[in-house]
């Protein structure tokens, strides 16, 4: 097929295309160039055979686009990767390999990466990415339109013969043993053996020897035309050779002598009629089958290897061209083919030789006499080339889906290359052709060779399709003559015109043997040598009459050659002559035989001269021959020819007027077979067309009513499942051509017929069931009425339009257009009536009537065209029927598909574009329906109209695109006011619409935009609210974890299978485009055949029933409904196209978002001139959306467009952002911008900080200090936590602090960086970023210090969550840590009241679960403190400054210094609105009830004080009585304890050293822990050996330090863990430690006084010679006493030690401070004054245990031995005077309080302790005795 050529003769619609002839084959010319005026029948014929196509190039519209985005790899990274340092790092590893290739690159996310992102941020970067070609990427014009019900599909220009299959052959040589060296000739033609049927004429061949060769002979190929491979069809290959030999001629065929017996005259007459009469005797014959039997099946798996069509050949593609290289495979061991390229080279070594004559039909007999085999070899190239029309068909049913995969870099090949229908069959044309590369001769295999032999398919005369070629002649083969004696016969054909004389030379029309030259006037067959019976099997083509008469014949000659010849100069002897009329034989096919006359007479056609003529064989019919019409001029059938003839009179007016025959001619037509009909079809239709156009009224019907007929026929009869059928489309598509102006239009006429029928049923007339016939082919008549408009059009412009300019539209006359109305109003009724029954030719009809429309858009003016649009509207108004208001959508989606929609007009002058205000009101209107199936068909349209403006080559100019949104911008305002409409719709449709919204958004300008938030605060919010949308149904998230049978949205009249939901981001049609792809599995250019594709297994090797692919497994699955998840269906598509959806779905997210952070910059800019309505003191359009964007994932490039925006954004609006209104989002952008500092892809880790520093710049701008931020910022941070993973396991299964805690810290620690302005820069801001300058001023507010301490206040409450983290199940063990866990966090929190308070809750739980009731209760009092401090920083309550320095007595966090920040930092959600009095009273009162359960009441009296006030401010007297009650209770308590002989200690203290590295940060340290009272040393180390064994892995032991000695931590042995511990007293406020007494507890008198301790003492005795133990008068004593850090009670159970210091006592001291000791105690009971003489017993009880311990004479060791220690022997001498002094001094008080007391007792006791009192004075006695020995002046003391 050649390219179409657009000839001049027609305007800029038309295109004119010139027929192809046969190629290779003479002019048809001479016969037919006779005048054909008077047979118009025959002018008509021949002028639709020969007259160019032409075709309309806008019917099927024309859609160039621009080529499609390349789409970058959008980097989306989570907190834990880096995919941009990893990639930038395998791009520096590329650059160094020159070799590698792309698919070395290691892949983050399971794909290949092709572009990453530029690094360059702007705030403009949304101008870059459109979301529209990512959403639909795969959008491809011709497919969309594909799927509109009643689509019009070309077809492609009638072919030659409509064949599949082409086969071309040319011989290479014919080699024998010995050498060739005779020329040799052959025929070769298709021939199937099992019906012995010749399928083509023959194609001569010759050979001459090798070295009189010339290669042009043989460049010579026959193509043979094939249906279908089938294993009967064969190649026939019948060689020849000449006769002749080493001497000149072989004799014996003109003599029966030997050559030595021949005369010499004989031997000249020899030569001369050699010469003359050159003779071929047949020599061998061979068959080649094409196509092996066991598999012919179909196209795609014919041919078999071992037939010469491998694979390659017969398969159905043609770009799989390569077989196994030179497979060298053998046919019966005889044929061998090679192959190279495209083509197959076969070697032919089973050549049948042949010995006598024979006719083909016999070759195949069994009884035939078989011949040894001819040693030699024949060598064919056999090539297949796909025929034009096939391809087409390919390209256009197949689906695109073929050659958009064949790319994988181009993304979006759908849209590339489709300019025009032809272009895509030229260019599939060209791939076929292209594909045969050069053969191994060194010559390509030029298909289209204008030198190549077409052979002639005799099926094209059996197949019921039209003619489009003109063909007309016959073919005849003679096949045997049977005599009585033997001759050498052979005979002569020719054709004569009529009988007059058989001298005349007969007509030159027998086609030659060779090429390029003249017909010639007979034709011979070989000589069938000395037989009876002369077999023949040549072909004789002849060329016939355009008219054939009842004159025309053929006559036969028969020959017989002979050299006994008498005469001198040889010359065949006739030996007789048959005759054929050809009128007599008029069929396709006949075998005839004829008798064989001795001679011609003057008119021997004529009846009255048979008798007299003299017969060879006694008349018997010995000469049989068979006859093979073919010819498009002649038809077979007579009721045609009837109405050729009939057409012929009427048209030269030589019937009578009335034309009854004319009309019953027509008549007949119905009655004719179909296989004729369809051959005549074009000129039969022309000739009705002709006569409706110009008949008169009765002709018209009834041609009209024919030509229904006929249609209708044709339509049923050579159904091909279409709604349009081919036939008829190449009639009106190329074949039609109005007459080519030889008569008027045929427009009118067929209006006006088809109108008044219409007409005649809507009135209610009988119209016949023609009429639905009419309906159902009316998209013929109606195509056919727009192109002879378009034809007249181009005519009546053509000549004086200037150059370059558009055919203006064709006037239509009033009448026409009247009646084209009316005809139009009748169908479209038509359509309703038959829509409500549901019958689907209704559809049919409608979309018949759209196509009508849209053509007609093009050719008459379109407000005329817009009428009949309305009309359509006002029948179709409103919500209609479901199905009717399906065929309104189809009907606008046709429409709108027009090249020109863009600029169709208003219907008034002044409106905008019509078409699209319909179209945009409709979809609306759909939107709105409940049909689910016509919601998603109306959002289908829209997006595919969308799409079509944007990647439309006209239109990329930015005042085109902003044209088109303008169109279609009011879709957008009509959503704004029927918001439901889209709340209502699914997700699929939203995404559909929201696509199309931020396209129009994005074209428009800033003018519109702003126009458009100009009228109400609502519909502002609104259209922000659609902004929001976008970013939630586009967020890009990695697992697409739906369900597969998503709602397929294609086309709903199709029936498809709902296509897979492989991606649910991207359009419908992109799902589809995947499936279909994977459906085809094509691979790739440029991937390897053993790569990474899926490799299919071979069917045969899997069960029946089992799938033998992931994809049909998963076909399977969905097919029985089985649901499966998104995941397994992405992870089922092929490596390279799952790559390409990831690929668009991060490419439209990241548009999407970038699209929208552009419109709200926008926005923005609006907002800050105050131009626009909104709600300027929340501007919470903005904040929606910089929340919604902030909470999605978001790629790298929308990260660094961002950043700018933000600073923009705030630099504007800071003062309303900051604002407490928008608290909330203030929280919600730290709390984003702390969760993006925990990335660990630096770029967007830095943005995060530069985003914190723009905060506090805008903290200090607003509000001079952070204070607030810092509330914000900790409270994000607290949020955080719980979100970030800040530990992470370790190999032994502890924690460890995660890589998200440590990048976190260095986030926070680099905000108060001062060195930040290269990282502003970094970020695309200005230097001058963070300077804080209110306007008007110049003076900085930013401050490096609060920021560093702002920094360092976040980083604290950072560590404290990680410390508490870490504790993770030790906490459960370890309460000691859990609970100062809680405290630090507690600490850092604590400018959040909020925070604060709920970890101190915490707490407080934790030590009432461990019965520490005291600190439980310290940490209700420290919330009821931060209350209070909340409550009096605002002067709204009962208490004042001091009642919280009271507190604060209680529990020293309490902070006095009320500042306003508490207060000043509430933040939403957060902050003093929930400190109230009441919240203060309640957790006063449970502090009571801790401290009660605590037994330390004088705490509780503090508590009730502070409750008071409330109550008496309230009135509230019941309660004040329950408090008052309650304070009596509580001092009655206290003096309960303080009256005990026992005294009262509330707790135990020990001092814990630990030492060892394996304690972690408690090592070196040591700490005061508060137990309660019952604990005993032993306790409390069973206790903590317990909790840190279980801390401390096997490799370590830990060991317990018996003593309490000082540690010097480096003496002791690495590798073990030490715990030192011991009992320690609580120091009084007012003691005095240097005393060298013994402390004894209780001596703390009578005043109530608080239990809060911070310093701590104990005693070491100790020997300084080095002995472990000693007497008295060598041990020391060392008093330690420890500070702690915060008093006891405290909020934990444990504080850490901040202070120690030790005083020595000497021995002597020591023994001093012992006996002062007891005496001080003793005395302390004499003189303790009690109430009441009721009162002694306890009294006594006391006195008599001290007595005991010190006068009783076995204990006499006390105070002995302090005397036997120092005042005798040596040790007496080491004194000092002083000392002794003191010694005695002590001792002789000691021994006066003893009688004192002693006295005392006797006063109190009674009968009973009578004796005891005995006991006691003998003991003073002898005590004082013994003290005498050491100091006599006792006695005189006592």
């Amino acid at each position: 097929m050649e390219p179409a050529v657009a000839t001049a003769g027609e305007g800029q619609r038309f295109k004119r295309i010139p027929r192809q002839a046969w190629s290779g084959n003479l002019e048809l010319g001479p016969l037919l160039n006779e005048s054909l005026d008077h047979w118009p029948h025959l002018n008509e014929l021949v002028q639709c055979y020969k007259a160019d196509f032409v075709k309309d190039d806008c019917k099927y519209g024309h859609y160039e686009s621009v080529a499609s985005p390349s789409f970058q790899n959008q980097i989306f990274e989570g907190p834990d990767t880096d995919i941009e340092t990893e990639l930038q790092l395998c791009n520096a590893r590329h650059s160094k390999s020159e070799d590698a290739t792309e698919d070395d690159t290691p892949s983050t996310s399971g794909r290949q990466i092709y572009e990453t992102e530029s690094s360059g941020s702007s705030s403009k970067v949304h101008c870059s990415l459109s979301p529209l070609p990512a959403y639909e990427a795969a959008f491809d014009w011709e497919n969309e339109r594909s799927l509109i019900f009643g689509q019009r599909v070309p077809e492609s220009i009638p072919a030659i013969s409509n064949s599949g299959l082409k086969i071309t052959v040319k011989v290479l040589s014919l080699s024998f043993q010995a050498g060739l060296v005779e020329p040799f000739s052959g025929t070769i033609c298709l021939y199937n053996r099992d019906r012995r049927e010749r399928l083509s004429e023959d194609f001569y061949f010759h050979m001459l020897p090798t070295d009189m060769q010339d290669q042009g002979s043989l460049d010579r190929r026959g193509v043979f035309s094939l249906d279908a491979p089938s294993p009967s069809v064969c190649l026939l290959i019948q060689l020849e050779k000449a006769a002749t030999e080493e001497g000149g001629v072989t004799p014996s065929v003109y003599s029966r002598k030997e050559p030595v017996h021949l005369a010499e005259k004989e031997k000249q007459k020899l030569q001369v009629w050699s010469r003359i009469m050159p003779y071929k005797e047949s020599f061998a014959w061979a068959m080649i089958p094409l196509f092996e039997s066991n598999r012919a099946g179909g196209l795609s798996d014919a041919a078999s290897p071992s037939s010469p069509l491998a694979p390659s050949l017969s398969g159905s593609s043609s770009q799989d061209s390569i077989v196994d290289p030179i497979s060298k495979l053998a046919l019966d061991g005889k044929v061998n083919h090679y192959s190279s390229g495209s083509s197959v080279i076969v070697e032919i070594s089973n050549l049948n030789k042949v010995k006598e004559s024979y006719i083909e039909d016999s070759l195949q007999d069994p009884k035939r006499k078989v011949h040894k085999p001819v040693k030699g070899v024949l060598r064919l190239e056999v090539e297949k080339l796909h025929d034009d029309h096939n391809d087409v068909d390919n390209a256009s049913e197949g689906g695109s889906m073929a050659n958009d995969l064949n790319d994988a870099g181009d993304i979006n090949n759908g849209r590339s290359n489709r300019s025009s229908f032809d272009g895509i069959h030229s260019s599939v044309n060209s791939i076929a052709i292209a594909k045969k590369d050069a053969h191994h001769n060194g010559h390509t295999s030029n298909a289209e060779n204008v030198d190549n032999f077409q052979a002639f398919d005799f099926r094209v005369l059996t197949r019921s399709e039209p003619f489009s070629q003109l063909f007309h002649c016959l073919y005849v083969y003679p096949l045997t003559v049977s005599l009585s004696r033997k001759r050498n016969l052979f005979v002569r054909v020719e054709l004569r015109k009529d009988d007059s004389d058989i001298r005349k030379p007969p007509l030159e029309a027998v086609h030659p043997r060779e090429r390029n030259t003249m017909l010639q006037k007979w034709g011979h067959t070989q000589i069938a040598v000395g037989t009876r019976m002369a077999s023949y099997h040549d072909e004789v083509k002849i060329s016939l009459p355009a008219l054939l008469t009842p004159q025309h014949h053929l006559v036969f000659t028969f020959f017989h050659v002979d050299l006994q010849m008498k005469l001198e100069a040889p010359k065949p002897v006739i030996i007789g002559y048959s005759v054929l009329p050809l009128s007599t034989h008029i069929q396709l096919l006949s075998d005839v035989s004829l008798p064989i006359l001795r001679e011609l007479v003057p008119h021997y056609l004529q009846e009255s001269g048979k008798e007299r003529m003299d017969y060879l064989e006694d008349g018997k019919t010995v000469f049989r021959l068979r006859l093979r019409l073919c010819s498009s001029l002649f038809p077979i059938n007579e009721r045609i020819r009837d109405f050729f003839v009939e057409y012929d009179r009427h048209t030269l007016h030589t019937s009578p007027p009335w034309g009854s025959e004319l009309l019953e001619a027509i008549n007949s037509l119905k009655n004719v077979e179909s296989t004729a009909l369809l051959q005549f079809l074009q000129p039969i239709l022309n000739m009705l067309l002709h006569l409706i156009g110009d008949g008169g009224e009765t002709l018209q019907v009834a041609a009209f009513r024919a030509m229904v007929n006929i249609l209708t026929r044709v339509q049923q009869e050579s159904s091909d499942g279409a709604e349009r059928n081919r036939f008829l489309i190449n009639y009106v598509d190329f074949a039609f051509d109005d007459f080519g102006d030889r008569q008027a239009p045929v427009y009118p006429g067929l209006t006006t017929v088809w109108g008044s029928l219409a007409r005649s049923k809507a009135k209610g007339y009988r119209v016949g069931p023609v009429y639905d016939d009419v309906l159902a082919m009316a998209w013929f008549f109606l195509e056919l009425i727009v192109k002879s408009m378009g034809l007249e059009q181009s005519r009546l412009f053509y000549h004086n339009l200037p150059l370059g300019e558009d055919v203006p539209p064709l006037q239509l006359k009033e009448g026409v257009f009247r009646c084209i109305m009316q005809l139009f109003d009748c169908l479209l009724t038509e359509v309703h009536e038959r829509c409500k029954k549901g019958l689907s030719l209704a559809k049919r009809l409608n979309s018949t009537l759209a196509f009508f429309c849209y053509d007609l858009l093009s050719i008459i003016e379109p407000r005329q065209v817009f009428e009949l649009v309305s009309l359509y509207m006002d029948k179709f108004a409103g919500v209609c029927q479901s199905v009717l208001h399906d065929c309104k959508l189809t009907f606008l989606q046709i429409i709108c598909d027009h090249d020109l929609f863009v600029e169709m007009p208003g219907r008034d002058p002044s409106d905008r574009n019509y078409l699209s205000s319909v179209l945009i009101q409709e979809i609306f209107l759909t939107l709105d329906h409940d049909d689910l199936s016509q919601r998603a068909k109306a959002a289908r349209i829209l997006v595919v109209l969308i799409c079509k403006h944007e990647f439309d080559a006209r239109y990329q100019k930015s005042e085109d695109k902003l044209y088109i949104a303008q169109l279609y911008f009011p879709l957008i305002g009509q959503i704004l006011d029927e918001m439901p409409v889209f709340y209502n719709l699914n997700a699929i449709e939203k995404r559909e619409v929201l696509v199309v919204i931020l396209q129009i958004v994005r074209n428009l300008d800033d003018a519109t935009l702003i126009k458009a938030w100009q009228q109400s605060i609502a519909r502002t919010r609104l259209f922000f609210k659609l902004l929001e949308e976008c970013i939630i149904h586009f967020e890009h998230n990695k697992t697409g974890d739906n369900m597969l049978l998503g709602a397929s949205s294609r086309s709903p009249d199709v029936e498809h299978p709902a296509s897979p939901k492989y991606s649910e981001r991207l359009s419908p049609s992109v799902n589809t485009y995947l499936s279909e792809a994977s459906r085809h599995e094509i691979r790739p250019q440029g991937t390897p055949e053993n790569g990474y594709m899926w490799n299919r297994v071979s069917p045969q090797l899997s069960s029946p029933n089992q799938p033998y692919s992931l994809r049909e497994a998963l076909a399977q699955a969905q097919s029985s409904r089985i649901g499966s998840t998104a995941r397994a269906l992405r992870e089922s598509l092929h490596p390279v196209l799952r790559q390409k959806m990831e690929l668009w779905e991060e490419n439209l997210s990241t548009a999407v978002s970038l699209e929208v952070l552009g419109i709200t910059e926008k926005f923005s800019v609006a907002a800050g001139a105050r131009s626009i309505t909104t709600d300027y003191a929340k501007l919470d359009c903005v904040t929606s959306i910089l929340m919604g964007l902030l909470s999605r994932n978001q790629s790298l490039a929308f990260w660094k467009a961002f950043l700018p925006v933000v600073y923009n954004i705030f630099n504007v609006h800071g003062a309303t952002l900051m604002a407490r209104e928008n608290d909330r989002f203030l929280k919600q952008i730290a709390f984003h911008l702390l969760r993006l500092a925990v990335f660990r892809n630096d770029s967007i880790r830095k943005r995060a900080v530069v985003g914190l520093q723009i905060l506090v710049r805008n903290s200090f701008n607003y509000f001079k200090n952070t204070t607030r931020l810092r509330v914000m910022l900790t409270i994000t941070l607290s949020e955080l936590m719980s979100d970030v993973q800040v530990t992470q396991m370790k190999f032994d299964g502890s924690l460890e602090e995660s890589g998200e805690a440590r990048r976190l810290r260095k986030s926070l620690e680099e905000m108060a960086d001062v060195r930040s302005k290269d990282l502003l820069k970094d970020c695309g801001l200005p230097v001058t970023a963070l300077e804080a300058a209110p306007e008007g001023s110049s003076d900085n507010r930013w401050s490096w210090v609060e920021v560093k301490h702002l920094s360092k206040c976040l980083v604290q409450a950072l560590d404290a969550g990680l410390e508490h983290a870490l504790l993770g199940s030790v906490v459960t063990v370890d309460r000691y840590a859990a609970a100062e866990g809680f405290y630090k966090l507690a600490m850092a929190y604590a400018p959040v009241p909020d925070l604060h308070i709920m970890w101190l809750l915490h707490l407080c739980d934790a030590h009432q679960e461990m019965q520490s009731w005291a600190e439980a209760a310290q940490c209700a009092v420290a919330v009821a403190g931060v209350i209070m401090q909340a409550l009096v920083g605002r002067n709204d309550a009962v208490w004042s400054k001091e009642h919280v320095a009271s507190l604060r007595k209680i529990c020293p966090i309490v902070n006095t210094d009320v500042s306003a920040e508490a207060s000043a930092a509430e933040v939403e959600g957060y902050g003093a609105s929930k400190l109230t009095v009441d919240s203060a009273v309640k957790y006063l009162q449970l502090a009571n009830k801790l401290f009660t359960q605590a037994e330390l009441y004088h705490f509780c009296a503090s508590i009730q004080e502070l409750i008071i006030p409330v109550y008496k401010s309230r009135r509230a007297y019941g309660q004040l009585a329950k408090c008052h009650t309650s304070l009596t209770n509580i001092y009655e308590s206290i003096l309960e304890q303080e009256a005990s002989p026992i005294p009262f200690i509330d707790a135990t203290y020990y001092r814990v050293g630990f030492y060892g590295e394996r304690f972690g940060k408690l090592n070196k340290k040591e700490y005061v822990f508060r137990e309660p009272r019952d604990v005993r040393l032993g306790d409390i180390m069973e206790k903590l050996s317990h909790i840190y064994e279980a801390k401390i892995d096997g490799s370590h032991t830990l060991h317990i330090i018996p003593d309490s000695r000082q540690v010097n931590a480096d003496e002791l042995q690495p590798g073990f863990c030490y715990l030192q511990i011991t009992a320690v007293d609580p120091v009084m406020e007012d003691e005095d430690l240097g005393s060298r007494r013994e402390r004894i507890f209780s001596l703390s008198t009578g005043t109530v006084r608080a239990r809060v301790f911070d310093r701590f003492l104990f005693d070491t005795p100790f020997t300084k010679n080095g002995k472990t133990q000693g007497g008295l008068e060598d041990q020391w004593k060392r008093r330690t006493v420890l500070q702690t850090e915060g008093s006891f009670p405290a909020l934990v159970n444990r504080l850490p030690v901040i202070k120690s210091e030790s005083l020595e006592f000497s021995p002597v001291e020591n023994a001093i401070g012992m006996i002062e000791t007891r005496t001080a105690a003793l005395r302390n009971e004499l003189e303790e004054p009690r109430s009441s003489e009721g009162d002694q017993l306890p009294r006594l009880q006391s006195l008599q245990r001290i007595l005991q311990g010190s006068v009783a004479v076995q204990v006499n060791s006390g105070v002995l031995s302090v005397c036997t220690a120092f005042l005798s022997g040596e040790p007496a001498t080491r004194l000092r005077s002083q000392e002794l002094q003191q010694l005695i001094a002590a001792l002789l008080e000691f021994m006066a309080v003893c009688k004192r007391a002693i006295r005392v007792h006797f006063r109190l006791i009674g009968e009973e302790d009578q004796e005891f009192h005995t006991q006691l004075v003998n003991g003073f006695q002898s005590l004082t005795a013994e003290l005498s020995h050491y100091i006599p002046a006792i006695l005189s003391e006592l």
